[in-house]
């Protein structure tokens, strides 16, 4: 037995005898008074007062009254699909996610998912899934919201309304850019909600979600407040898809999906359409539709069955703080076009790459994620008007907007690469013909082709991988490899590095962070 462990049981043995003392002493006096017990003094909470809780009492009376007028409105949407036989159908809970159209990083939607387990395939053949998703009726005469993704590929829909009774639905239209869906129950004198204005919200305010989590407690709701608004499209798939999503911690779950989020007025200010876990399940951060663009969508779907978009043909960055200096700006705010498409309605009204938007008929343009809200909500054929900023000088253009399709590109905000410090660190070549074959570049394309990039360093932490190709330095066109190491050496001394990067299919400006111990080295 070792010293320390000695001492331990030592010290023990020291303690046995004061210890035994006082449990004799205890037990004698227990013994002089009538062998009764000795009991911990007992104590009852009485209730507190109406008066006393008041402020929590008119809270939930508040809430509660919400969730009365809300909930007759909300339905539970059950639909057999047809599952693809290239299609893998996963998730942990059945009935609970979508057969198609689910975003690369966020399979755990919420739409029909198929009885599978996790990691199973399906058989090599067409199959039929069932799934449960949310809807929330938005007229008397039967029209419902939901999400594209609950429908999608349905041969039946079924709604259980909240008294019960369950009725066959037809789908109206979808909006595949938005993820919304219209389907329609043929009775009248449905319970329905008036809409909300989703610009007026703010983080702190109260919101209800409602729906069918996990696709069996059907009619649920669950309290929180707008954590965030404006949240830009975290699709990994498409960056084309509008973002300015409500952030919400009012708790949303897999089935939730197309159920309602209202305001303290009761009125419908989002659908509900994901969340960002890692375990699939609610961790604080869901995200809905706002109101404004759902309302817009679910217009036009009743009056014509579909929705034509907006169309610019651009892809843009946010301007941040980081690369504002670069472009002679007075505040951090507006979008800067980082590509034109060719032949499209920007390029046609002259918008260059490097133009920073600034306005948008007259009203500030705030980030790239609002100006792509309000360019896919302007009917193809509108002649709008775009504030610029070229080469620090103020010019208006006039674009006459396209109309968005699957293959085009609406306007496209990919700024989701993050901008953070470290060392500069890539390496690059010219770019072969062969090299331009197997990365697929087009012929307008050209730079400097990023063969390695070194972890931790400025460019990995820019997003910048092998296979991109550098467009610019600081404003300067690239043409070379050895163009592109002599723009890199004459940057100031210890001054951050602005790179226009074509990296799959589009391109972004990029800020490397860089210090005067690199700028011997890329």
């Amino acid at each position: 037995m070792s010293a320390s462990t000695n001492s331990l049981v030592a010290n023990a043995k020291k303690l046995i005898l004061p210890a035994a003392a006082i449990t004799a002493l205890i037990f004698a006096v227990s013994f002089l008074v009538g062998h009764n017990p000795v009991h911990a003094a007992s104590y009852v909470a009485t209730p507190l007062d109406d008066n006393s809780v008041s402020s929590l009492v008119a809270l939930d009376n508040a809430v509660e009254q919400v969730a009365a007028r809300v909930t007759p409105a909300v339905v539970n949407v059950s639909v057999t699909a047809k599952g693809s036989s290239e299609h893998e159908i996963s998730g942990d809970d059945q009935d609970s996610g979508a057969p198609q159209g689910i975003p690369p990083g966020f399979e755990r939607f919420f739409g029909p998912n198929g009885p599978l387990g996790r990691g199973n395939r399906m058989p090599q053949q067409q199959q039929i899934v069932h799934g449960i998703g949310s809807g929330i009726i938005i007229s008397p005469d039967g029209y419902i919201v939901t999400n594209d993704h609950v429908v999608d590929s349905a041969t039946q829909i079924r709604v259980t309304l909240n008294d019960r009774r369950v009725l066959p639905a037809k789908l109206i239209g979808v909006d595949k850019l938005n993820d919304l869906a219209v389907i329609k129950v043929s009775a009248t004198n449905l319970p329905s909600v008036a809409w909300g204005d989703s610009t007026k919200l703010h983080p702190g305010q109260t919101v209800l979600a409602f729906g069918s989590p996990f696709g069996y407690f059907q009619f649920s709701v669950t309290r929180g407040i707008v954590s965030a608004v404006n949240r830009p499209n975290p699709y990994t798939d498409d960056p084309r898809k509008p973002g300015a999503y409500i952030q919400t911690d009012a708790a949303i779950n897999q089935g939730n999906s197309g159920g309602p989020l209202v305001n303290a007025h009761g009125e419908l200010v989002g659908i509900n359409t994901f969340i960002i876990s890692n375990s699939g399940s609610f961790a604080g951060a869901g995200f809905a539709i706002p109101s404004q663009i759902v309302k817009a969508s679910a217009d036009a779907l009743i009056k014509d069955g579909t929705v034509h978009h907006g169309y610019l043909g651009i892809s843009m960055n946010d301007v941040t703080p980081e690369n504002a200096n670069f472009f002679n700006l007075p505040d951090a705010s507006g979008a800067i076009v980082s590509q034109v498409t060719p032949d499209s309605p920007a390029a046609q009204g002259g918008l260059k790459g490097g133009d920073v938007l600034r306005e948008l008929n007259g009203n500030k343009i705030v980030n790239g994620s609002a100006l792509q809200v309000a360019v896919s909500q302007v009917s193809p054929g509108t002649t709008i008007s775009l504030g610029i900023l070229r080469d620090g000088k103020e010019q208006t253009v006039h674009i006459k907007v396209g109309e968005f399709h699957g293959d085009a590109q609406v306007a496209d905000n990919s700024d989701s690469a993050p901008h953070q410090g470290g060392k500069l660190g890539l390496a690059v070549n010219d770019i072969t013909p062969e090299m331009r074959e197997q990365l697929n570049l087009p012929k307008t394309v050209t730079g400097a082709a990023v063969q390695n990039v070194r972890p931790a360093s400025p460019a990995e932490d820019a997003g910048i991988a092998p296979g991109d190709v550098i467009l610019e330095v600081n404003r300067h066109p690239v043409s070379s490899a050895d163009k592109f190491a002599s723009e890199v050496h004459s940057a100031p001394a210890g001054k951050d590095i602005l790179l226009l990067v074509w990296s799959r299919g589009g391109a972004t400006y990029r800020v490397l962070h860089t210090d005067q111990s690199n700028q011997n080295g890329m």
